[in-house]
């Protein structure tokens, strides 16, 4: 069943500006077009589209998911290449998650050292007490 670019966003949860975007960049193939010029959709549109979405939602970037969905259009397995993609990204989220918490660590140390501090004796009027360790 053929349909029209607002239908297909229906189906898809996007946005027909969403469409035409990856349409342009070529994520998504340009489509037929009717009698009257408007865009004619297959059924197959919807499932790259929401692939895509998905894809998103991993992490993975456009250009990420267009590199998988090249070895798909070549008719190639995409499994290896998507883990190696997928394990990257992990191993990025470990390196952001370990700097997260040693953030949070110097963080509670300065909440330590504020509740520990008299607010009578900040009279530096640029530097506060709590964030000027060499004090």
């Amino acid at each position: 069943m053929d349909m029209k670019i607002g239908e297909l966003a229906d189906r898809a949860s996007v946005s027909t500006k969403t469409i035409r975007y990856y349409e342009s960049i070529g994520l998504l193939a340009e489509p037929g077009r009717t009698a009257s010029g408007y865009r004619d959709y297959e059924d197959d549109a919807t499932e790259r589209l929401r692939f895509i979405r998905d894809a998103q939602a991993t992490g993975l970037s456009l250009a990420e998911i267009q590199s998988v969905l090249e070895l798909k259009d070549a008719g190639r397995n995409s499994c290896a290449h998507t883990r190696a993609l997928l394990d990257r990204h992990l191993a990025e989220l470990d390196d952001q998650i370990a700097r997260l918490v040693d953030a949070r660590e110097e963080l509670v140390q300065l909440a330590d050292r504020a509740g520990a501090l008299d607010p009578s004796s900040c009279t530096d009027p640029n530097r506060c007490q709590v964030i000027d360790t060499d004090a």
